[in-house]
This record gives structure tokens, C-alpha cells and sequence, in this order.
């Protein structure tokens, strides 16, 4: 009886260690309060990416001195960006240039901001195992309750 009590709650811990192993970002832009520099990781709740391969970004706009930073997963700002830099390793890089953006487009409205040159400077910052990018610490003690759940069930 014990054997298939202790064998029932490894399996429901092996399935918390699927969902628990996902990357999890902030998703704030600078404009909420303490999203922007320094960051107050109190304020702001945490989104699981949709992704398995996601990684957390951090997005540093400037124009005449002010900066705009955006927080949240990569594949949430792959839909909305075209200016996401080809390398995604941990580390800050420069905004990739799109020169098809708004080619064949004849706009005199420069606040629509087609082609996404509003802003002086635009840096990515992607980020794997920091802690503004919590990569899921949670799993851990599941692998250890799940051994010491085991070792327990050979034992008896």
C-alpha cells in the first residue's frame, strides 16, 4: 500500500518537473513603474515563456537621452520586431537593420513610424541564467524529492 502511494506521488512529481523547467521573463515596459533603471523585481510578476527554446530579452531604446527598455520573452517580440540581431547568446548587441521595412511605402506621416527609425540607438540584451531571467530554480528541489521519494520506495 505504501509502495503505490510513494509510487503515485513520484509520478505527480515528475510531471511538475516538466512544467517547472520552462524559462520564466519579466514582462514590463519602462513606462509601468519599476521596469525601468534600476528595475524592482517586487513590482513585477513573472510569465512562463511559451517557447522551449525562449530566451528573456531586454529591449534599450534612446532618443536624445531618454531611454525606453522593454522586458519579456523573445518569442512573444518575434511576431511584433523585425530588428532582432541573428545571434541570440547571452549578452547585449546592437539592433538588426531591415532594409525591405516600409520600402515601397509613400508615408508623410513621420509619427507613424514605419520604418522604425524614431529611435537614435536600439539595443537587445538577451539573458539566459540571471536574476531578472529565472531559468526555473524550481525544478531542482522536485529532482530531489522525486530521488528521495524513490530511494525510499526501494528501501521499503
Amino acid at each position: 500500500m505504501l509502495n503505490t502511494v510513494i509510487l503515485i506521488l513520484s509520478g505527480f512529481l515528475m510531471c511538475l518537473i516538466g512544467q517547472s523547467s520552462a524559462i520564466w521573463c519579466y514582462q514590463c515596459v519602462s513606462t509601468q513603474p519599476g521596469c525601468g533603471t534600476p528595475f524592482n523585481w517586487l513590482w513585477h510578476w513573472t510569465k512562463v515563456c511559451p517557447e522551449n527554446d525562449d530566451v528573456c530579452v531586454k529591449i534599450i531604446e534612446e532618443k536624445d537621452g531618454s531611454q525606453v527598455i522593454t522586458r519579456d520573452c523573445l518569442s512573444s517580440m518575434q511576431g511584433l520586431r523585425t530588428d532582432i540581431p541573428a545571434d541570440h547568446y547571452e549578452g547585449c548587441r546592437p539592433a538588426a537593420v531591415d532594409v525591405k521595412l516600409a520600402n515601397y511605402v509613400n508615408n508623410s506621416i513621420k509619427e507613424l513610424d514605419i520604418q522604425r527609425n524614431y529611435y537614435d540607438k536600439t539595443t537587445w540584451c538577451f539573458c539566459f541564467l540571471d536574476h531578472r531571467c529565472n531559468n526555473a530554480i524550481t525544478s531542482l528541489p522536485s529532482i530531489s524529492v522525486l530521488i528521495l521519494g524513490s530511494l525510499l520506495a526501494f528501501r521499503l
